[in-house]
Order: C-alpha cells, then sequence, then structure tokens
C-alpha cells in the first residue's frame, strides 16, 4: 500500500521538481550574489535536463532517484545583455524569477504534504 503511493507517477513527478525548484533557487540566489562580479555569467538548471523532464512528464514514465536524474547547475548559454565588464545578469528578471520559482516550491510542498497527510489519515484513521 504504502509502496503505492511513493511510486504513484505523480508523486515522484511532484519530488523531482521540488528538487529542480531548490536547485533553481540556488541557481537563481547566485546569479543575484555575482550581479556585481565582472565576468560572471548567469546559471541556471541544465536545459538537457528539464527537456529530459518535460519528455517523461509527456509519457507518463516514472522518474528515477539517480545521480544522472539530479537536476545540475550550468551556465545558460541563453542569456543575453551582457554589460561591457562580460557580466550577463539583470537583476530585475532574476528577482522575478526567485518570486515564481518560490511560489512553484510552495505549490508542490503542499502536493507532497497533502500526500503524507492522506497517508497519515489512511493510518491512524484520525482526520486532524
Amino acid at each position: 500500500m504504502i509502496e503505492k503511493l511513493f511510486s504513484n507517477p505523480n508523486y515522484a513527478m511532484s519530488k523531482t521538481m521540488l528538487d529542480v525548484a531548490a536547485a533553481r533557487h540556488t541557481a537563481l540566489a547566485s546569479n543575484i550574489a555575482n550581479v556585481e562580479t565582472p565576468g560572471y555569467h548567469r546559471v541556471d538548471v541544465s536545459k538537457s535536463f528539464l527537456q529530459q523532464l518535460q519528455q517523461q512528464f509527456k509519457t507518463g514514465e516514472p522518474t528515477t532517484a539517480t545521480d544522472a536524474s539530479k537536476p545540475m547547475i550550468e551556465t545558460d548559454s541563453t542569456a543575453t545583455g551582457a554589460r561591457a565588464d562580460g557580466n550577463n545578469v539583470q537583476l530585475d528578471n532574476e528577482l522575478l524569477q526567485m518570486g515564481s520559482n518560490g511560489l512553484q516550491y510552495e505549490t508542490l510542498t503542499n502536493f507532497v504534504s497533502n500526500s503524507l497527510i492522506q497517508l497519515k489519515t489512511a493510518i491512524t484513521g484520525n482526520i486532524t
């Protein structure tokens, strides 16, 4: 019974997306911290990882928690707007994305938390 909950594709995808949101928050925080660092290049979660995750979501494949499937942070090759000092971080864009990422993380946390509350209710029979 419990194995079915934790192997549920929606639950597994939510956990993976929480990992992505946490990694993205780290990347965005790094970008903000280095907004004045000459030559610093914006970083973000690996585009290839996100494409792989999107494909798994479309096909309904379960996600696996291996090191190969962990979100990696890499230099964002699509970032534009490099200044004269070589830095391509745009503070307003980073702050906007950090707010959006925070909302996504909160939503995913609520989903996973509610799944665990349902499991607790099923086990104990108490609705609290």
